[in-house]
């Protein structure tokens, strides 16, 4: 047999070493491969009735305003509505949380909107809005400090026409129980958490490097905006930032 034949049949350190890797990467895929399958045949299971329904807080979303049923575009409103309706859920009634003022704790309602559409949404072919709907919206452009360039968003001009509606929220179905799926599921979330295996499954499969302070945001106190502007700004730049 050939010398340099067999040379090239044994596999150098290095080529061994990389042959490893490159399997236990195949064996990463495959078990996020699993994990998705799983998930989405957890995902079609169907809601079975619960025999005693219960309790859990209280949701609050928009319904037409009283007047507002009694006019000739009854239809046209409530169709909308479906398409721009939030839910909030909440443990209290009230729908309050904590705010701190001077070192005191206070309450403040939270905030509920309809729904609002970027610019990419708005031209999105999903965006399943007639002309006539469009119509009720108004374009608001608004300049970020924090990413330099004005944001574009599409809100409905006549909020008015719906009021908010809180109602207990009753769980009255739950998801068909499968041990063995659910059960297969833990194992593999597990299996990947105790070895730490998300931030190489996720490099593998997206091709990017996980980072657990990319999407970290200060405070709004905390962020200076005077931090990016250059020297020579004009004095104008900066009292535009303390107005």
């Amino acid at each position: 047999m050939d010398n340099h034949a067999l040379s090239c049949r044994i596999k150098s350190a290095r080529r061994k070493k990389r042959l490893v890797k490159t399997d236990r990467d195949k064996q990463l895929i495959q078990l996020y491969k699993r994990r998705k399958e799983l998930w989405h045949q957890y995902g079609l299971l169907p809601m079975v009735p619960i025999k005693n329904p219960y309790q859990s807080g209280w949701k609050r979303f928009f319904v037409l305003r009283e007047d507002v049923k009694h006019s000739p575009r009854v239809e046209f409103y409530e169709a909308l509505l479906l398409k721009i309706n939030t839910t909030q859920h909440h443990h209290e009634k009230s729908f309050k949380r904590k705010k701190r003022r001077k070192k005191r704790y206070g309450f403040e309602e939270r905030k509920q909107l309809l729904r609002e559409f970027d610019l990419y949404w708005w031209n999105s072919t999903r965006l399943n809005l007639s002309e006539q709907e469009r119509a009720c919206f108004t374009r608001v452009e608004t300049y970020s400090v924090k990413t330099r360039r004005t944001e574009v968003k599409y809100v409905f001009a006549e909020p008015w026409r719906y009021v908010l509606k809180v109602v207990p929220n009753m769980i009255t179905h739950k998801k068909l129980l499968d041990v063995d799926l659910e059960k297969e599921i833990a194992w593999i979330d597990g299996y990947i958490e105790q070895n730490k295996l998300g931030p190489r499954i996720n490099t593998l499969t997206s091709g990017k490097k996980y980072n657990c302070y990319r999407w970290y945001q200060k405070r709004a106190k905390y962020i200076n905006n005077f931090k990016n502007i250059p020297r020579y700004a004009h004095k104008e730049v900066y009292l535009d930032l303390t107005t």
